[in-house]
């Protein structure tokens, strides 16, 4: 799978009910944890978008008991929505997306508060997700 490919699936499975900005803001925090962990040399998460969207239990469209992972192995061009996160995902590579998240590398609905978040201010809050550029690890 094309990294392209691989960047649209992961804004699908998470942000496909999103705007166009709360879709980019996903493929934002894709590309910040490359660009934070090249400046590190590396980084546990990985140091390419595809590593970075397929580490297990980072984006969880992609883990294999999620009700997401079967759709996103299914997604065609016939769907419209896919189509769409597909262009942002090109967007993106092309350095064509503005980062409205301000350096985000993490993010959660606002159904949900994960550990790490506790204590911690949005750097951006977007359609439904609040997104975070002060979380270590």
């Amino acid at each position: 799978m094309k990294e392209v490919e691989i960047l649209a699936k992961t804004i699908y499975g998470e942000a496909r009910g999103e705007s166009v900005s709360g879709k980019e803001a996903i493929a934002s925090v894709v590309l910040n944890r490359v660009n934070f962990a090249r400046s590190k040399g590396g980084y546990w998460w990985g140091s390419t978008p595809q590593e970075v969207c397929l580490k297990l239990w980072q984006f969880s469209c992609w883990n294999k008991d999620d009700p997401n992972f079967v759709k996103l192995q299914r997604l065609d061009d016939s769907d419209d929505v896919y189509c769409t996160c597909k262009r942002i995902a090109y967007r993106a590579f092309a350095g064509l997306v503005e980062d409205k998240t301000n350096y985000a590398t993490h993010y959660h609905t606002k159904n949900i508060r994960p550990k790490w978040a506790f204590g911690k201010i949005p750097s951006a809050t977007i359609g439904n997700h609040f997104f975070y550029n002060n979380i270590e690890g």
